[in-house]
C-alpha cells in the first residue's frame, strides 16, 4: 500500500495505539483537518511498525476487523466491498478483453479477490512493497486475502514503479490501490508515476487508481487530472460511497491509452456473478462517473 523504494528512509507516521482513547479508535488524518472518524474497539489484534509504516489491526464493535496504516483506516470487514468492487470492476468491465492485470499496492488482497472473478483474465501480478501488510491481512482479513489463493496471482514484494520500468507495454489493466498521498504512498499521486503506468500499459489499456475524496481533495485531484491528461488519451473520475472513509466517499482516477472513456461498460457480469456482487452493477458503473456539479466544475472545468 505504498510506493516508497527500499533505499528511502522509513516513514514515521502516526502510532495507531495513540489514537485509541477510552476504548474508541479516532482517525484524525492531516488530509481531513477538523473532522474525525471513530470506531469502538473490541480488541486490539496486532500492532507493530513495519519497515515502512505503523500497522494496527483491531476487532471493532460492529465493523468487523479493521486494518489501520499510519493511523488511517484502510479496510473494515463491514464496508470494504464497496471500494474493492468498484476499483476493480470499473476498469475490468470497461475493457473488452483484459488478459493481464497489474495491481500496485492492495496488500490486503481485496482487489485480487475481485479480479479473480473474471475468468478471462490469464495473469494477475501484485506489487506490494510492504510484506507486513500481506501477512497481517492473511491472518486477520481472510475474506479479503483469499484473493491470494487464485493460481493466476504472482506476488512481487517490490516498488511498483521499478517493476513497471522492467515491464513496458505489458498490461491491459493497471489498478493502483494506494493509501493517502502522505509518507510512503506520496509518489503514487505524482505525474511521473502515472507516466510509468502509461508506459506499462498495452495499447487500449486502462489505469484505475485510488483518487481521494471530492469533498476534501479537489485541490489534489484537479492538478493531477490536468497533468496526466497530457499523456493519457482520456482521463475520467468516478466515485463510490463507503462509510468508514473520510466524508463517506472516495474516488477513482480512470485513464486510458489509445481508447476513449470508460463510463460505459464493454462487458457485463454474468447473472451468477451479479448475484455475488454486493455493490457493483452495470447501471452503477455508468452512474459513478456522474459527479455533483461542484465536483465536476472543480476537477474538470476552467
Amino acid at each position: 500500500m505504498s510506493g516508497e523504494t527500499e533505499e528511502q528512509p522509513p516513514h514515521q507516521g502516526l502510532n495507531g495505539m495513540d489514537l485509541i482513547i477510552d476504548g474508541w479508535f479516532h482517525e484524525r488524518g492531516e488530509l481531513w483537518p477538523g473532522q474525525a472518524m471513530s470506531l469502538k474497539v473490541k480488541k486490539v489484534l496486532d500492532h507493530h511498525r513495519s519497515l515502512y509504516q505503523d500497522v494496527l489491526v483491531f476487532e471493532s464493535e460492529n465493523h468487523g476487523n479493521v486494518l489501520v496504516l499510519d493511523g488511517v483506516i484502510q479496510v473494515t470487514e463491514r464496508d470494504e466491498f464497496s471500494y474493492q468492487e468498484m476499483i476493480a470492476h470499473i476498469p475490468l468491465f470497461a475493457h473488452p478483453n483484459p488478459k493481464k492485470v497489474l495491481v500496485i499496492g492492495g496488500g490486503d488482497g481485496g482487489v485480487l479477490r475481485e479480479i479473480a472473478r473474471h475468468p478471462g483474465v490469464e495473469e494477475i501480478v501484485i506489487c506490494e512493497i510492504d510484506k507486513g501488510v500481506i501477512d497481517v491481512s492473511k491472518k486477520y482479513l481472510p475474506s479479503l486475502s483469499k484473493g491470494y489463493d487464485d493460481p493466476r496471482v504472482t506476488v512481487r514484494i517490490m516498488d511498483g514503479a521499478v517493476f513497471m520500468e522492467e515491464n513496458q507495454d505489458a498490461f491491459d489493466v493497471i489498478i493502483t490501490d494506494s493509501s493517502d498521498p502522505i509518507g510512503p504512498a506520496s509518489v503514487l499521486f505524482e505525474t511521473p508515476f502515472y507516466n510509468a503506468m502509461h508506459k506499462s500499459l498495452r495499447d487500449g489499456g486502462i489505469v484505475c487508481t485510488q483518487g481521494e475524496c471530492m469533498w476534501l481533495h479537489v485541490h489534489l485531484i484537479r492538478p493531477l487530472v490536468q497533468n496526466i491528461s497530457k499523456t493519457f488519451t482520456d482521463v475520467g473520475y468516478a466515485y463510490t460511497t463507503i462509510p468508514t472513509y473520510p466524508s463517506g466517499q472516495i474516488g477513482f482516477i480512470i485513464a486510458t491509452k489509445g481508447r476513449g472513456a470508460c463510463n460505459v461498460p464493454a462487458r457485463k457480469p454474468s447473472d451468477e456473478l451479479q448475484k455475488e456482487l454486493r455493490y457493483y452493477s452495470p447501471e452503477l458503473h455508468n452512474a459513478s462517473f456522474v459527479l455533483p456539479a461542484f465536483a465536476r466544475r472543480a476537477i474538470f472545468e476552467d
